[in-house]
């Protein structure tokens, strides 16, 4: 027996194909969709069909853009020599807004992961070493997450940059500030230890 009508409920089965969305989720903003103004409802929409238009890859750093090259690697203040290898656009986002880091970056699309049968063809690695080799790069830095398939990920890579006589870096670990040292796992003590500094 169906309890909704087709229509709303093919709307909830949409939903429910975003990740992290479950079925309740997807339910609840199928309903909030439904209540939305037409005008609200039709400018959700075209917010969708405007991003699928005209966001694309930028050809140089594979980062989400509206425009040719992205504003990063279109920013001539940027240090071009110095690359911050990360998994996602989303990835980005976080390292600016440290306000640390001046570099360019790489996005990969993904990390590789033989349990998701994500192979190194998967992600966009050929890209980043045709921008190695042209020979202006000093610096890589592997700023993938710490995790199995991040890790395995930057070995990959540093692996296939040693030829070309660019230095390769990992972003340091350690225990987060704020944190207190009685919860930090042993790996993390382990890391903060060997990427300690002096001051």
């Amino acid at each position: 027996m169906q309890f909704f009508p087709a229509a709303l409920q093919n709307l909830s089965d949409q939903f429910a194909r975003l990740p992290g969305i479950g079925g309740k989720t997807a339910q609840r903003l199928a309903f909030h969709v439904l209540s939305l103004p037409l005008q609200d409802a039709q400018e959700f929409a075209d917010a969708i069909m405007e991003a699928k238009r005209t966001v694309k890859c930028c050809p140089v750093c594979q980062n989400l853009t509206d425009r040719e090259i992205c504003p990063i690697c279109d920013d001539d203040s940027r240090d071009h020599g110095l690359i911050c290898v990360v998994a996602e656009p989303k990835d980005v986002i976080a390292m600016e807004r440290s306000r640390e880091y001046r570099g360019v970056y790489h996005v990969l699309h993904g990390v590789i992961s033989p349990l998701n049968h994500v192979t190194q063809d998967d992600i966009r690695v050929k890209e980043l070493l045709m921008r190695v080799s042209k020979g202006d790069v000093r610096e890589v830095i592997m700023a993938t997450n710490p995790d199995t398939e991040g890790e395995a990920t930057a070995m990959y890579i540093s692996r296939l940059l040693r030829p070309m006589e660019v230095k390769v870096t990992r972003l340091a670990y350690g225990v987060p500030v704020g944190s207190q040292l009685e919860y930090a796992d042993e790996v993390t003590l382990s890391r903060a230890l060997e990427g300690r500094q002096e001051i």
